[in-house]
């Protein structure tokens, strides 16, 4: 209950400055991940918003909460049982400015608690990251950057490279790491995405298992998807996403980050839908 009443509290002032905000979005996407052992199901709630600062400056806000269900299918004696669910709770607050006119630096700050049902402050942990965006010309931008992100499962600094080729008003092409995008618009309902990213996460778990001295658990893996957005109403949108998890990886952790157990959970599909209202 005092999971739930957090956040709840914490979308409810969330809504409650939008309307101060320039334009925000509100989404409910629900994803499965089905491997060869083990199914992930994710249901994910989040609420955008951005407003500028004068002429150079806009920061952005993004409160969101994520519960994952874990099915052990081969599990006959239910040894997995006290593993079977995770949440998190997470704002990723992004400031941007403009230093000359073809260049600008990005940096967000992400304070995340990633738990089982126990929710502590020793649960939270603040990711982030800073990089410079540099327009080479009117449709080619390069992004470099550094960021502590979760990308591998347990934080860790990371590299952040993209170059970024708009080819026309249609068309974008966005290459690098972690994440890559090849996006297409045929027109104002449509729009449809290629994807490839290096994504993970990790959640502490309530208790210290006694046999490894598992504090932590964590998932990783590439991702390569298509994804198509419609604008099926006024504001309100629908999105589908269907892909393939490259590399996973999903083990148990000491409070070193040494891994203690590998569940082997192998690859598998991606499937998800979700909807959006934005304005």
């Amino acid at each position: 209950m005092k999971v739930r009443f957090l956040v709840c509290s914490l979308f409810l002032i969330s809504f409650l400055g939008l309307k101060a905000q320039e334009n925000f979005s509100a989404a409910v996407n629900f994803k499965t991940e089905p491997t060869e052992k083990i199914n992930f199901n994710e249901t994910d709630i989040a609420v955008f918003y951005q407003k500028k600062l004068g002429t150079k400056s806009k920061i952005m806000n993004t409160l969101e909460y994520s519960n994952l269900k874990v099915n052990y299918e081969f599990n006959p004696y239910n040894f997995y049982a006290d593993q079977a669910q995770f949440n998190q709770v997470q704002n990723k607050f992004e400031y941007s400015s403009e230093i000359t006119e073809k260049t600008k630096w990005q940096l967000s700050v992400i304070p995340t608690a990633n738990f089982q049902s126990k929710l502590d402050f020793s649960d939270l942990t603040v990711l982030g990251s800073l990089a410079i965006n540099q327009q080479l010309s009117s449709k080619l931008n390069v992004i470099v950057g550094v960021g502590r992100t979760s990308i591998f499962g347990a934080p860790k600094t990371t590299p952040i490279v993209a170059f970024d080729y708009k080819m026309n008003e249609q068309t974008d092409f966005k290459i690098g790491f972690p994440d890559s995008r090849i996006s297409y618009s045929n027109n104002d309902r449509n729009h449809f995405s290629l994807t490839n990213s290096f994504n993970g996460n990790f959640y502490h778990l309530d208790e210290i298992n006694k046999d490894n001295n598992a504090e932590k658990a964590v998932l990783s893996q590439i991702t390569s998807a298509l994804e198509y957005e419609r604008n099926v109403t006024g504001n309100w949108f629908l999105n589908f996403k269907a892909g393939y998890d490259f590399n996973k990886k999903y083990n148990l952790l000491d409070n070193s980050d040494h891994k203690v157990y590998d569940y082997n959970s192998g690859n598998g599909y991606v499937l998800g839908i979700g909807i959006k209202y934005k304005q």
